[in-house]
C-alpha cells in the first residue's frame, strides 16, 4: 500500500475562488473544502479591472487555513481562467491593474486587429477561436492606450502570476498560453512574425513550460507565514478549462465534454489541431491540454445569462438561488421562447432579463416575464445550442459522439444535463462538479509521480466520485423548437439587429 500524498488545488474563477485539499490514497481521491471566496469585476474610471492583489491575500488566507488542517503538502497548484494578464516591469514590479476580460476597449482593438491582420491568416497561425477578449485584442488595445507595453518586462497571465508571488518564478504554461491567440499550438512557440506585425513586443512574452511540471519552490516567508512545510508549486492545466477536462471520466475516444460554469467550453480531445477553413468558420479554437492533446472546442455562454439574472434580480430585492432553477422553469410553458445565448448583446454586465425580452421582442417572439419563463428559457436555449456544437464538432473531428461528458458546477443541474440528452440523443454522464480542482490535483499527482498517466488519472475519478447518467428520451419537441430559429433569425435581421 502507498503512502497517502496530499495536494491543494487554488481554483480562480471569474465569479469566484475556492481552495481544495485533496487526499490521494489507494486510488481514490478525497477533497476537503478550506477556503472559498467571492470574485467579480471592479469598475473605475478606465473600465474593467480585477482585484489581483485581493485575490493573493485570499489564496494567502487559504494557504494558512490549509496548514491548520493539513501542514505538510506534496504540492499546490493553480487554475484561473484564461485571456487575461498581469505585466511586471523589468524590476519585476506590478505594473497597473489587470485588466477584465470583459473591458468594453476590446472589442475596437478587435476590429483594428483584423483589418491589419486578415482573420484566415492569425487562424492559420494559431487555431484559435475569435472572441473579443482574447489577449491578442487586449494588448493591441494597450498599445493604443499608451506607453506601457513598452514599459514592460514581463507578462503573465493570470494563473503564472499568482505562481509568480508565490514563488518569484515568473514563467507561463502551455494551456494557459494557447488561450492567447499569439501562441502556435503546432510549432509550440508565441509566433514572432505577428507579434511583429501588431508591435507587440516579443521580449515581454514569457517562457512556456509543459502542464503538470513544477515552478519552484513556495517560497519561505509565505511558508513560515501560513504554517506550511517547504512545499513545491506544481502549474497543472493552467487553463481552468485544461484542468476540467483533465478531470473527464472518459473511455475510448467518441465522447465529447461540456465544462459548464459561467462558460460552456464543449468540444473534443484531440491529438493534433484541426485548423482548416470549415474549423475557422465555425469558430472553433485549439487550445492546449494536458499529456500533449489538443482541446478543439468552442465557447458557449454558458450559465452566466442565469448569473446575470440572479444578480439582477439580487438587487431588485428578489433573490433567486441556483436550487430553485429546476422548479421554476419545469413551471413554465415549453419553448415559448428561444434565444441565441451568443449574441453580444448578451455579454456584458446588465440587466439580463430586460436584454432577453429585448431579444424576443425583436425577434417576434412573447418575451418571457416571470422568473421561471426567462429560466426556461435560457435552458432550453443552452440546450439547443449545445446540440449544435455537438453536431459540429462531431462533423469536424470526424468522430462519432456517443457520450456527452458534462462536469464543472452545472453538472448539478440535472434539469438541464436531461434537457442536453434530449436535445442531442446522446447519453450524458453529469459530474464530478468539483472538475476544475479534480483535474489540478491530478495533474499534480503526475507531476510528483504519484500518478501515472491521464488514464491513471481517469480511472481514480471513476473510483473516487458519483456520476449521474442521463438517456436521451423524445427528441422530437426539440427537432420542432430547432426548425423556429432560422424564423427568429430572419426576424431579427429585418428588424436591423447586428447579432456580429
Amino acid at each position: 500500500m502507498k503512502p497517502a500524498s496530499s495536494y491543494l488545488a487554488i481554483d480562480l474563477g471569474a465569479s469566484g475562488g475556492r481552495l481544495l485539499l485533496g487526499r490521494l490514497a489507494d486510488d481514490r481521491l478525497q477533497l476537503q473544502e478550506v477556503h472559498r471566496f467571492a470574485n467579480g469585476p471592479v469598475r473605475l474610471l478606465d473600465g474593467l479591472h480585477w482585484d489581483v492583489l485581493r485575490l493573493f491575500e485570499e489564496v494567502r488566507s487559504g494557504l494558512a487555513k490549509c496548514a491548520a488542517e493539513q501542514p505538510q503538502l506534496d504540492a499546490i497548484g493553480i487554475d484561473t481562467w484564461g485571456v487575461d494578464y498581469g505585466l511586471l516591469s523589468p524590476g519585476g514590479e506590478l505594473l497597473g491593474v489587470p485588466r477584465h476580460y470583459r473591458d468594453p476597449r476590446n472589442r475596437v482593438a478587435m476590429d483594428e486587429t483584423l483589418r491589419r491582420v486578415p482573420r484566415a491568416d492569425i487562424y492559420a497561425r494559431t487555431g484559435i477561436q475569435f472572441m473579443p477578449f482574447n489577449t491578442i485584442y487586449q494588448l493591441v488595445a494597450e498599445r493604443r492606450a499608451g506607453g506601457l507595453l513598452d514599459a514592460a518586462g514581463t507578462l503573465l497571465f493570470m494563473p503564472d502570476l499568482m505562481n509568480y508571488f508565490l514563488t518569484g518564478v515568473a514563467r507561463s504554461e502551455y494551456t494557459i498560453a494557447s488561450t492567447s491567440q499569439l501562441y502556435d499550438t503546432t510549432a509550440r512557440c508565441w509566433d514572432a512574425e505577428l507579434l511583429r506585425r501588431l508591435d507587440i513586443p516579443a521580449r515581454i512574452m514569457p517562457p512556456v513550460a509543459e502542464p503538470a511540471t513544477e515552478v519552484g519552490a513556495l517560497r519561505d516567508d509565505i511558508a513560515r507565514e501560513c504554517g506550511l512545510s517547504p512545499t513545491r508549486v506544481v502549474a497543472p492545466g493552467s487553463h481552468d478549462t485544461a484542468s476540467a477536462v483533465t478531470a473527464v471520466p472518459a473511455e475510448g475516444e467518441n465522447w465529447a465534454y461540456i465544462s459548464s460554469g459561467t462558460w460552456s467550453p464543449m468540444g473534443l480531445e484531440l491529438p493534433r489541431a484541426i485548423k482548416t477553413p470549415d474549423s475557422l468558420a465555425a469558430n472553433f479554437t485549439n487550445e492546449g491540454g494536458i499529456c500533449g492533446t489538443v482541446r478543439f472546442l468552442t465557447n458557449v455562454a454558458g450559465l452566466w445569462l442565469l448569473q446575470e439574472c440572479q444578480r439582477t434580480w439580487a438587487g431588485q430585492g428578489e433573490a433567486v438561488d441556483a436550487m430553485q432553477f429546476a422548479a421554476l422553469a419545469q413551471g413554465a410553458a415549453p419553448f415559448a421562447a428561444l434565444i441565441e445565448p451568443d449574441d453580444p448583446v448578451f455579454a456584458d454586465p446588465g440587466d439580463m432579463p430586460a436584454r432577453i425580452r429585448a431579444w424576443c421582442t425583436r425577434s417576434r417572439q412573447p418575451p418571457p416575464q416571470s422568473k421561471g419563463q426567462l429560466i426556461r428559457c435560457i435552458m432550453e436555449s443552452l440546450a439547443l445550442k449545445y446540440r449544435t456544437v455537438i453536431e459540429t464538432a462531431q462533423r469536424l473531428g470526424n468522430r462519432p459522439i456517443d457520450v456527452i461528458h458534462i462536469v464543472g458546477g452545472g453538472s448539478r443541474n440535472g434539469l438541464l444535463n436531461q434537457w442536453v440528452a434530449d436535445a442531442t440523443g446522446r447519453r450524458v454522464v453529469a459530474g464530478p462538479h468539483e472538475a476544475t480542482a479534480i483535474g489540478n490535483l491530478l495533474a499534480q499527482g503526475m507531476a510528483r509521480g504519484a500518478i501515472r498517466s491521464r488514464e491513471h488519472g481517469r480511472r481514480i475519478i471513476a473510483n473516487s466520485f458519483p456520476l449521474e447518467r442521463h438517456e436521451p428520451g423524445d427528441r422530437g419537441p426539440w427537432d420542432r423548437a430547432a426548425a423556429r430559429i432560422p424564423e427568429y433569425r430572419s426576424a431579427l435581421a429585418a428588424a436591423g439587429w447586428d447579432e456580429s
